[in-house]
């Protein structure tokens, strides 16, 4: 098996143990309690193939994600059924809305991230139920944007800077 440590690994090494800790420090600054979620959010981008011309629909998948955790809570809350039947109908009705709608208008809003974006959302939200929701689905939602614009664009152009000065400077030595 040929060694995987090129300077394609090398560079995504540095700047993934680079810039995601710098956020892992600032985030709570920012009064930021769900850093962690950029890093989901960045996985998602880069497994979409770093395209950056996706990353706006990606954002806006995850942020209706975002969104539609808090109205799910809030539809269970109010609907004061079997919890069960709760759980299963709300996520029945906003699952199948988000396929469809993010069907209807595939280039603005990109499915995957809305449905990874409402995990994210009911997984951190659930917990403390409708009643504490207050400022946490903000910071999910600055969290995604960080994961998707900081963490994945920016890194990504970040290394491929670096292998375009690696390279010139490979020729300059030839």
């Amino acid at each position: 098996m040929k060694n995987k440590l090129n300077a394609d690994t090398w560079t995504l090494a540095l700047g993934i143990a680079l810039f995601p800790p710098l956020w892992a420090v600032i985030a709570p600054y920012l009064k930021v309690s769900t850093g962690a979620v950029a890093l989901i959010c960045a996985g998602l981008y880069v497994t979409n193939g770093n395209k950056r011309k996706d990353a706006v629909k990606i954002s806006v998948g995850f942020l209706l994600g975002d969104f539609w955790a808090v109205a799910a809570l809030k539809v269970m809350d109010t609907l004061k059924l079997n919890e069960d039947l709760e759980l299963f109908g709300t996520l029945f009705v906003l699952g199948g809305l988000a396929v469809i709608i993010s069907a209807l208008v595939p280039k603005y809003i990109f499915c995957p991230a809305w449905l990874c974006g409402w995990a994210i959302g009911l997984t951190i939200l659930a917990p403390g139920g409708w009643e504490n929701v207050g400022t946490v689905p903000v910071q999910i939602g600055m969290a995604m944007l960080v994961g998707i614009w900081y963490v994945g664009v920016f890194v990504d152009l970040v290394q491929k800077k670096t292998l375009k000065f690696l390279d010139s400077r490979k020729e300059k030595q030839s």
